[in-house]
């Protein structure tokens, strides 16, 4: 039996998608609580947003003054497609380089109210979706933006790192 494409998963419709660097998302994971289910694909993580947060992003970078910066930061929503990742260990797949759940959907309920989303007016508390336990999206976004600029500064070539005796120490 050959294999065949891999199976893409429609978004925008139960969910969309956060994509980011794969070490700035995994450095987002080690700083926030519970997000909703996330899946490594290739050389990025993809965190499940709620419906409709795609559209959201761009404003929410503007609005917290992330806004103009490469940050490789990406969304896909309504018509856009992921691939699927594997369900939980399933044999073999990690050595195909195939897309991998990190934390998949809970079997047998529902996950959309789990998923990060904006906040709903007067709701305080930090809680996206319906109570998940999820960050809300604004949190979620500026913790990813602040992870990818960190992940883009690592990498950068570190030249003149150490300037010894190219520059006089001034003191007054």
């Amino acid at each position: 039996m050959e294999a065949g494409p891999p199976v893409r998963l429609l978004t925008g419709l139960r969910f969309d998608v956060l994509e980011l660097p794969a070490d700035a998302g995994a450095a987002l994971l080690r700083r926030i609580g519970p997000t909703g289910p996330v899946a490594l694909l290739g050389g990025r993580m993809a965190l499940l947003v709620a419906a409709g947060s795609a559209d959201e992003l761009p404003g929410l970078l503007d609005w917290l003054e992330w806004g103009g910066i490469a940050l490789g930061l990406t969304a896909v929503g309504a018509g856009g497609r992921i691939t699927a990742p594997a369900p939980p260990r399933w044999p073999g797949v990690a050595a195909q380089g195939a897309a991998t759940w990190l934390r998949p959907p809970g079997p047998g309920r529902e996950t959309e109210p789990t998923l990060p989303s904006l906040a709903p007016l007067g709701r305080s508390g930090g809680s996206g979706g319906s109570g998940g336990g999820a960050p809300d999206l604004v949190r979620l976004v500026d913790a990813a933006a602040t992870e990818c600029h960190r992940a883009r500064l690592l990498r950068m070539p570190r030249r003149n790192a150490l300037r010894t005796n190219t520059q006089p120490l001034a003191f007054s």
